[in-house]
């Protein structure tokens, strides 16, 4: 669903943002402009984007290897989307990281966890020729954020993080686990199908 909100039903034959989410993005974000040929991946781990910004500083050189340092951590912590391009007049790289979510919300300890990280990639120093965004995007905004302790950049006027709708169609399915009775439990051995109506999610039979 993500992929067909910000492409566009043209998915898979250009990987770029369809015109109405750029727009929405600039909006959002109150920027000038997105290029039509911005860099657009999904999945983006966060080691990729550390280490571009060290490959980056052209002050580094290598012998061969580097020290570490927490540059690579070897974990699947990454950005559901990732956006970037080069702004022509002041030359600094925008990154655009978004997070989304269909149906379960945050929670405030992986957030937590997912600023802390982005506050050490994006350091002041790395700030001086990128400038970092993040979006929240799902089918409701969620009020229940706790963004203390987030780096102001995160949020949109240093008060709450940027969101966006992800609108989902009904008819869509999915599968939950649930006890006998039918309840969702994490933790039952059955299943059960719903139904998204109305912008609900409605149990049903299976077929």
């Amino acid at each position: 669903m993500l992929l067909n909100h910000v492409l566009g039903e043209g998915a898979g034959e250009v990987f770029c943002l369809n015109s109405s989410f750029n727009d929405e993005l600039v909006d959002t974000l109150d920027l000038g402009w997105i290029p039509y040929d911005a860099f657009v991946a999904m999945d983006y781990h966060l080691d990729w984007v550390q280490m571009a910004l060290y490959w980056a500083d052209n002050s580094r050189s290598s012998g061969g290897i580097v020290r570490n340092n927490d540059l690579v951590r070897g974990n699947q912590e990454d950005v559901d989307l990732i956006v970037a391009f080069e702004d022509e007049d002041t030359r600094k790289t925008h990154i655009i990281m978004i997070e989304a979510k269909a149906d379960t919300g945050w929670s405030n300890e992986q957030l937590r966890s997912k600023a802390c990280r982005l506050s050490r990639i994006f350091s002041d120093d790395a700030r001086q020729y990128v400038t970092p965004h993040f979006v929240l995007m799902s089918p409701d905004e969620s009020e229940r954020i706790e963004t203390d302790g987030w780096p102001s950049w995160m949020k949109v006027k240093g008060e709450s993080p940027a969101w966006l709708k992800l609108a989902l169609p009904d008819g869509l399915l999915k599968v939950t686990r649930c006890d006998e009775g039918g309840k969702d439990s994490a933790s039952g051995g059955w299943i059960s199908l719903s139904e998204r109506q109305n912008g609900r999610w409605t149990k049903v039979n299976f077929p």
